[in-house]
């Protein structure tokens, strides 16, 4: 991209460029590696912009980590014409697909609040809620009953499936399609259980 056609982008056009340069980066690398240097090099432009744009490197990295949260729910955004359980497993396959894609990404959204920073912990937080909310409405509609111990148990499942796809989908070869069973299987195992603790 020539330097006349960069200045003639707004502001915020501007810095979604380089806010999605930052996220490409993480393909191959972790976010701990991204530093205003780094961009700065990889976009040509000068480390004074960078400031300019995000104020910090944590500044950077809170846009980073926000955007990875958003690409994640749309890319596994449910089919609504897809019948509850077959949603479900067409959900988990996407995540899977995403999160081999986007290792990096994907990384740095689920280890996103040990940063510290509250904007990045409430940004993590919402796609969490979010995807627990997506399986929350699988199981309604297959009638289990709504209840606030489902919505803990199914949030709690939320984290529980993270860490298997960081340890399957990112430590090994395995098939997306057992990545898939596995983890419809435990979230089954987690509604059956809420399920005997109503009904004891």
């Amino acid at each position: 991209m020539s330097a006349d056609r960069r200045t003639r982008l707004t502001r915020d056009e501007r810095r979604a460029q380089l806010v999605a340069s930052a996220v490409a980066f993480l393909a191959d690398s972790s976010l701990d590696d991204l530093t205003m240097e780094v961009l700065s090099e990889r976009v040509g432009v000068s480390r004074a912009l960078l400031f300019h744009y995000f104020g910090s490197r944590q500044g950077l990295h809170r846009e980073v980590v926000i955007t990875a949260a958003a690409a994640l729910l749309e890319a596994s955004a449910p089919r609504s014409e897809l019948p509850p359980r077959e949603r479900l497993d067409d959900t988990l396959l996407r995540i899977v697909g995403f999160v081999r894609d986007h290792r990096g990404t994907f990384f740095s959204l689920v280890r996103g609040v040990a940063s510290g920073d509250p904007v990045v912990r409430v940004a993590v937080d919402r796609s969490r809620d979010e995807n627990a909310q997506r399986v929350v409405d699988v199981f309604t509609e297959l009638g289990v009953p709504d209840s606030p111990l489902l919505r803990v148990a199914l949030r709690s499942w939320v984290s529980f499936a993270e860490e298997v796809l960081v340890e399957m989908a990112l430590g090994t070869d395995a098939a997306p399609e057992a990545i898939v069973a596995f983890l419809s299987r435990s979230a089954f195992g987690v509604v059956g259980a809420v399920e005997l603790s109503a009904n004891p």
